[in-house]
């Protein structure tokens, strides 16, 4: 009996022992997910495979010794984790490092793996190379580079007075960029019949610009941006009215009989470093409208250091908002040739030494090149603009070639409203050269300016506006003719030009812009501050009132800003140091 019972309990003990070595597990292992680069913004994938022969209980994960996310699981023996992680805005070269560990139903660790995350330098856009014409529906998106070569034509429209042979509309993606070759002389034209929809945003603006290196770009690195319409202009050409061909005889042909014609839209656009001389002495501008209709959009333009205008308007009556004229070399806003379209928001800022031979202007505004009387005239009206010119104080030194904030000549017949100049050597000057007088058109009440503030620059010569200090010798408003020995100019009805100026409605002339509440930094380089300070003693912020008319916005204020920066955001007051060959 004794015997039997000890075999019973040898037997129960190699049984419990048999038992406890089955149920001995061991420990979890991971294999974590393989290193990976990201740029900022790109999700990465966070990964982990777990084997857990007691059965998976837990599984931390840690981003950087911080907790990414704890998981709980039911007695899984194998599985996998993965985890979307957007890659922050951090350093190029800087990791971020994922740690993994997990627990078993029997609380047994396993050791730690390790996915480390590098953040790459942001990928360059490849370049995609675009010449001649362009017909149909044409793409372009912001993944990619376009980079122009030579005369780039949407639409094909060979003869001055014909019907375009070829029709394009080419439509671009907010955000992208488009470089002009500098030896070919980029130049992209839209000729008439034809469209472009550039339509940028704030945060992802349209971009056309040099295509050289940060740190090497300059005025007239390439061609810039031609649109031709079928509007009216005042042009004869081979007998035939209301049609021409652009300066530089580059086949950009432009006029018809429709005003409303619709050659597309922009908005959010840069052009930078435009202008190349076509011919010796013939520079394309930044933006340039040939005959637009007023069925075209335009609106939120900046032009940057081009070599020739910043904008100009062969007729048409294409309407605008929000322009930025910013360092150019010529005329801010050049406006001709029968042009009776509507402006409003519009600030010109210029460089103290860039400046053209020919002489630069905030304004410069004529019906055509000889004053004649032909038709349409000129009568665009424009309201809310500020010129700043490159004189910031008595000390400052300015080219030569600087001249006034407005040149109005040659029979123009534009009405202008709530505008600011500064900073140039003549505030006004109403020009009477050519056929038919401006000074005349002015008594005749063909010529407007209502609310419009002209400041000097303090202590600079005898009237703020260096008389008697050398060159410029100039004047608010002149009186006299610009010939070395000065002629009076005829008035303006019983008049001379400058008590006619401050007889006009809400108009006034200030010997000191600090007292106008605009801020120092107009006058410096980068990203001025253009909101007006309401303390000043001759604020801008009130005395303005808009013209009429379904178009303009209604206003309170002299000059393009008030309180609000239209700019924000869009407009780039450095693309010298912008490097525009990465991905965004």
């Amino acid at each position: 009996m004794l015997r039997t019972i000890a075999l019973l309990l040898s037997t129960a003990m190699i049984f419990n022992a048999c038992k406890e070595e089955e149920e001995v597990f061991p420990a979890p292992t991971i294999t974590a997910g393989t290193a990976a680069n990201g740029k900022a913004g790109d999700v990465v994938k966070i990964t982990a495979s777990i084997n857990a022969p007691g059965g998976l209980k837990t599984l931390t994960v840690l981003k950087n010794g911080q907790t990414f996310e704890s998981k709980a699981f039911t007695g899984e023996t194998i599985t996998s984790y993965t985890k979307d992680y957007t890659v922050e805005s951090l350093p190029v070269g800087a990791t971020v490092v994922f740690t993994f560990q997990a627990t078993d139903n029997k609380d047994q660790a396993s050791t730690i793996a390790t996915q480390i995350i590098t953040v790459s330098a942001v990928p360059s856009k490849p370049i995609v190379d675009v010449s001649g014409t362009l017909e149909g529906n044409i793409s372009w998106t912001k993944g990619n580079i376009y980079r122009l070569k030579g005369f780039v034509r949407v639409g094909e429209d060979a003869k001055i007075d014909g019907t375009p042979t070829k029709t394009g509309t080419l439509t671009i993606e907010a955000g992208t960029v488009i470089i002009g070759e500098r030896a070919s002389k980029a130049t992209l034209i839209v000729q008439r019949g034809s469209k472009i929809i550039a339509n940028g945003t704030a945060d992802a603006p349209i971009v056309f610009t040099s295509e050289r290196a940060v740190g090497e770009r300059e005025a007239g690195d390439w061609g810039g941006l031609v649109i031709c319409g079928r509007g009216i202009n005042n042009l004869t050409t081979g007998g035939v009215k209301g049609v021409a061909e652009l300066e530089g005889q580059y086949g950009a042909f432009h006029g018809g009989t429709d005003n409303a014609d619709n050659s597309g839209s922009l908005k959010y656009v840069r052009v930078e470093y435009a202008g190349i001389p076509i011919n010796p002495n013939q520079e394309v501008n930044s933006f340039t409208f040939g005959s637009v209709g007023s069925g075209t959009t335009m609106e939120y333009l900046q032009a940057s250091y081009g070599g020739d205008d910043s904008f100009e308007w062969f007729g048409g009556a294409v309407n605008g908002k929000y322009l930025i004229a910013y360092r150019g070399i010529d005329d801010d806003f050049d406006i001709d040739n029968g042009f009776s379209g509507n402006l409003q928001y519009g600030i010109g800022v210029r460089g103290a030494s860039i400046a053209d031979q020919s002489g630069s202007n905030g304004f410069e505004i004529d019906n055509d090149g000889s004053g004649t009387a032909n038709t349409p005239v000129t009568s665009a009206t424009l309201s809310n603009f500020s010129l700043i010119g490159p004189k910031q104080d008595n000390t400052s030194a300015i080219s030569v070639q600087f001249q006034n904030g407005m040149h109005l000549r040659r029979n123009a017949q534009v009405k202008i409203y709530n505008t600011f100049v500064t900073g140039y050597p003549n505030g006004i000057f109403i020009d009477p050269s050519g056929a038919v007088s401006t000074l005349q058109n002015a008594a005749d009440g063909k010529l407007v300016l209502n609310q419009t503030i002209v400041s000097g620059v303090k202590s600079w010569g005898s009237n703020s506006f260096g008389a008697g200090a050398g060159n410029p010798n100039g004047f608010a408003v002149r009186d006299v003719n610009t010939a070395s020995t000065p002629v009076a100019l005829a008035n303006i009805g019983t008049q001379k030009p400058s008590e006619w100026f401050a007889a006009q409605p809400g108009n006034k002339i200030i010997d000191d812009w600090t007292l106008t509440g605009i801020s120092n930094t107009l006058f410096a380089a980068g990203r001025p501050t253009f909101t007006v300070g309401t303390s000043a003693t001759e604020t801008l912020t009130k005395g303005g009132k808009a013209p009429a008319g379904s178009f303009f916005t209604a206003t309170d204020f002299i000059g393009a800003f008030k309180d609000s920066d239209w700019t924000a955001n869009w407009a780039n007051f450095n693309p010298g140091t912008t490097d525009y060959s990465k991905a965004q």
